[in-house]
């Protein structure tokens, strides 16, 4: 997902431009570019790499002093990671410049126009043609002061696709522009001063105060004032809201990875994730509820939807949702989500788990729901973004900025929101008893304690990841919740360390999996509790059997104190016992630790894995 940063107002273009797109790295990248206008002119440079490569370029040839400037992170679609194709694009004339995020799927004809009518292309992107396509619509202004805004709103109208869009002009040159399709844009509001930007993060250091932008909307920014309207030119009402995190949250903090310091924050995280979760009357609250309780009471399926390690999630949703609600729950792939003809109606209510908000897979999955009249409710950490304001209700996970890569507390605070969704739907259909729903909120409420209690423990999880960091397979193994856990370790190790990974249902084994054992091959296995789950507990232990009577190098991850476990175990992970339903919470923080400790020891960028972004933005 492509980092956008635009500035007007009295510092240095390039300084904000600049912090912004470092706050921005951690959504992955491969090149970076500035545009500053002064003087009449617009100054730019643009690098594949790192954003160091870019700084260093600066650094030998500055452009001038200006207050008006842009940047941009791009992850590669149209065109490979090199110099020309990096962003900022710039017109023929050179006297404007563009920076986009998505994909333009009309890019072939458009493209094809242009040149027949003499424009001249240097790069292979869709995001160049934006810029040739501005250029006309600002020398069509007829003698009149151009409006960088009113060409934005033309050339808009004639995209397809997935777009955020960001201009300068030296014709109109106290103004960014910023325009927005099923592609994140957010405005900081400062003191004589404005922000556009892909993500908060990116003007935290500068202001909490923000505004979000709505779909097919364009955003003008200038020192002192912020006008939006829709793509027709119609004046817009903004939704503003105070950022809740600070900059310091965004820093290392003395941690050697982004990562490690996001899973020593798990315990705070989770805990921030449940508070305000209960009322004056002791009943659940969500954060924005927008459907009333005769609605949900009709509810008569759940269908969660969700990509990556917000699928796990869901599947760990799933069964909570049918254990405390006793209705029927699936969950589906949200890129595959509109393609398989699903069923739904007005009693069907859609549980979509986004941590960005963004992830444009599940987001088109959300509107055809709605289109179909199902309700919808959003799982979701990053509030004024599309997902939470396109649902029904919204539950904040509150998980705070999450820098890396590889998702860690937001997974966490996903399954505890997952569950606060399946208690108030209990709630409100009559399924648990208040006893029953406050005895699952006391658990919960000690999560935080067992996830502090499994951090103490990993030095041996650092131990052998460091052993292991030659080998190249690991295979992970769980019954029940614990198979998304097992799932979510699986990708993990593949995200980090670029290893094969697999998980499996236990089950399973002997369908097939089991001829992948050979003798050395490292198996992490996550057991249930044997009091609480004793069936499941007996046959786990003997599908560790089956796997360590073929060579198989057995890592356990069970119950503290679990003697039918341990003989089978080559090494022991203990887990605090906590409820069988609640165990993937503290199972999963064992599996983070051992990813991120084998992909350090093989010499990988553990926060900025290869071809990954934060978020995915297009389809």
């Amino acid at each position: 997902m492509c980092g956008i940063v635009g500035y007007a107002g009295g510092r240095q273009a390039l300084e904000v431009v600049l912090e912004g797109l470092a706050r921005l790295e951690y959504r992955g990248y491969d090149s970076a570019g500035i545009a500053v206008l002064a003087g009449g002119k617009i100054s730019w440079a643009k690098r594949a790499g790192k954003l160091g490569n870019l700084q260093s370029a600066l650094a030998e040839v500055p452009p001038p002093a200006g207050t008006v400037g842009l940047g941009h992170t791009r992850w590669a679609t149209h065109g490979a990671p090199t110099d020309p194709n990096a962003h900022p694009h710039t017109d023929c004339s050179g006297r404007l410049a563009v920076v986009h995020n998505g994909i333009i799927e009309n890019f072939a004809d458009l493209r094809r126009d242009l040149l027949a009518r003499g424009h001249v292309m240097t790069s292979e992107t869709d995001t160049e043609l934006v810029a040739h396509l501005l250029e006309d619509e600002m020398e069509q202004a007829d003698g009149a002061r151009p409006s960088l805004a009113g060409a934005m709103r033309a050339v808009c109208r004639r995209l397809d696709g997935t777009f955020t869009l960001v201009a300068v002009d030296v014709r109109d040159p106290d103004v960014v522009v910023g325009a927005r399709r099923n592609s994140p844009l957010v405005v900081g509001r400062g003191n004589g001063e404005n922000f556009l930007a892909s993500d908060v993060a990116a003007f935290i250091a500068f202001t909490k105060e923000a505004a979000e932008i709505g779909q097919d909307q364009v955003a003008e920014i200038r020192a002192d004032r912020v006008t939006v309207t829709d793509f027709d030119g119609a004046p817009v009402r903004v939704r503003d809201f105070t950022i809740d995190w600070d900059a310091d949250a965004a820093e290392k903090s003395g941690f050697k990875w982004f990562m490690t310091k996001e899973i020593a924050e798990q315990p705070r995280a989770v805990a921030d994730a449940l508070i305000g979760r209960v009322d004056r009357d002791g009943r659940i609250a969500l954060d924005e509820m927008r459907l009333d309780d005769e609605a949900l009471r009709a509810v008569d399926r759940v269908v969660v939807l969700a990509c990556g390690t917000a699928y796990h999630a869901g599947l760990i949703a799933k069964h909570a949702i049918e254990h405390w609600c006793k209705i029927g729950c699936e969950v589906q792939l949200a890129s595959e989500f509109r393609y398989s003809d699903p069923i739904l109606t007005r009693s069907t209510l859609v549980i979509a788990i986004s941590q960005s908000g963004e992830t444009l897979d599940t987001l088109m999955a959300v509107r055809h729901a709605r289109e179909q009249h199902s309700r919808v409710l959003a799982v979701c950490n990053v509030k004024g973004s599309s997902i939470p304001r396109e649902s029904d209700a919204v539950v904040y996970t509150h998980a705070g900025p999450e820098i890396a890569v590889a998702s860690t507390k937001a997974f966490l605070t996903q399954l505890v929101s997952c569950y606060v969704v399946a208690l108030y739907l209990a709630q409100v259909q009559g399924t648990l008893y208040a006893s029953e729903i406050a005895e699952v909120l006391g658990h919960l409420r000690r999560m935080p304690d067992a996830v502090e209690q499994v951090l103490g423990l990993m030095e041996p999880v650092r131990r052998i990841a460091r052993e292991l960091a030659g080998e190249r397979c690991v295979l992970f193994l769980g019954r029940h919740v614990g198979y998304p856990v097992a799932l979510e370790g699986a990708l993990k190790l593949k995200e980090l360390a670029y290893m094969h990974a697999e998980g499996f249902a236990a089950g399973e084994l002997k369908h097939g999996p089991i001829a992948l054992i050979e003798p050395g091959l490292p198996v992490v296995v996550v057991v249930p509790s044997p009091g609480d789950m004793p069936v499941l507990h007996d046959k786990i232990v003997s599908n560790i059997q089956e796997v360590r009577a073929r060579g198989a190098r057995t890592i356990v991850l069970a119950e503290r104190g679990d003697a039918k476990v341990a003989p089978y175990a080559d090494t022991m992970i203990e887990l605090p016992p906590v409820p069988p339903l609640l165990q993937p919470v503290v199972a999963t923080v064992p599996l983070q630790v051992f990813a991120c400790e084998l992909a350090d020891a093989r010499g990988h960028d553990v926060d900025q894995p290869r071809n990954l972004a934060k978020s995915v933005t297009v389809e």
